[in-house]
């Protein structure tokens, strides 16, 4: 279960006193998040029910906080259906609880789709709405740097070394490196503010329509096709790591008619597929490993399963995938 703040009455009753939305009915942590503290809230105001999100930041600090709060207040005037934070009555969204960051949002309708059950109708939606999503950030005016990014997977790929294989060690120093020596490549890729994390259980549908992006906070300024490389990944793979490829087409043919590709993504699309994978394997060792991640209990850590990202990364550099023309 990730609930790793445990919040009280009380303290669920002092936060919503500072807003104009209601009583407290009840509330509930939501299980299966892996980095932050998530409740469900449902308050009723005029005789009326209305459901809420409450997010408490494990990893954040206060000062971390603005960049999220602007972007999505930032896509939600722009209609893209990520949850935007509620301003309490005096104009203040970013609220501390247990000296963690926290964000009231609105709670969207619609349901998760298992990954074994994605269809090319839901890869393509979700390929539409990453595209509208890049679009409508485009002149957002902060910039962040991802804090599992370029800097994070080189130091910590050493970090991890007296614990892998010396075959698993080597694929991730190789990996590491590829990226490296792409980014030093005379390439003008595009960069613009991602999600960064944008998996299919991070998706709300109705029927087979994107209803909602939820869990912006890995967002920061890439480079806009490793988004898409990181959902590709995800949404179009099979158990073995191989690739679906009616979903993968429908997905990147969906993006591609909101925004075209550049001649230099078209180069650059196989190297990023792989580092995708290798961001999300890393990611998935350090806690599988047992390194300890600061704001949390060991004990209570959701661990997912690195080896599922290998497969994908090996297939990844096996079989080379290319962009629709």
């Amino acid at each position: 279960m990730a609930v790793y703040t445990q919040l009280s009455q009380d303290d669920m009753t002092n936060l919503l006193a500072q807003f104009d939305l209601g009583q407290l009915v009840s509330y509930k942590g939501i299980e299966g998040g892996i980095e932050n503290t998530n409740y469900f809230v449902t308050l009723e105001q005029n005789n009326q029910h209305k459901d809420y999100v409450l997010t408490v930041f494990e990893e954040f600090s206060m000062d971390d906080m603005p960049f999220f709060v602007e972007l999505t207040t930032w896509l939600a005037e722009r209609q893209i259906p990520v949850p935007f934070p509620y301003k309490d009555r005096n104009g203040i969204a970013l609220k501390k609880l247990h000296n963690r960051p926290a964000l009231l949002q609105p709670r969207f309708t619609g349901h998760h789709v298992a990954q074994a059950d994605l269809s090319p109708e839901h890869c393509a939606s979700i390929g539409t709405h990453l595209a509208k999503f890049h679009l409508a950030s485009e002149n957002f005016y902060l910039r962040r740097q991802a804090h599992r990014g370029v800097f994070w997977w080189r130091r910590e790929s050493q970090n991890i070394q007296r614990y892998l294989s010396k075959e698993d060690g080597e694929l991730l120093a190789q990996e590491v490196r590829l990226f490296d020596e792409l980014r030093e490549q005379p390439w003008g890729l595009p960069m613009g503010t991602i999600h960064g994390d944008m998996f299919h259980d991070n998706a709300l549908f109705e029927g087979n329509q994107v209803s909602a992006i939820l869990d912006v906070y890995n967002a920061a300024t890439a480079f806009l096709l490793f988004d898409l490389a990181i959902v590709a990944n995800d949404w179009c793979t099979l158990p073995d790591g191989k690739v679906d490829p009616a979903r993968e087409q429908a997905l990147l043919k969906a993006y591609h008619a909101e925004r075209p590709f550049t001649p230099d993504e078209y180069k650059a699309w196989p190297q990023l597929t792989r580092t995708a994978a290798m961001r999300f394997w890393l990611s998935r060792l350090i806690p599988a490993c047992g390194v300890e991640q600061a704001g949390r209990q060991s004990g209570d850590m959701v661990i997912k399963d690195p080896d599922e990202l290998k497969r994908i990364l090996q297939q990844r550099i096996a079989t080379p995938s290319s962009l629709p023309s």
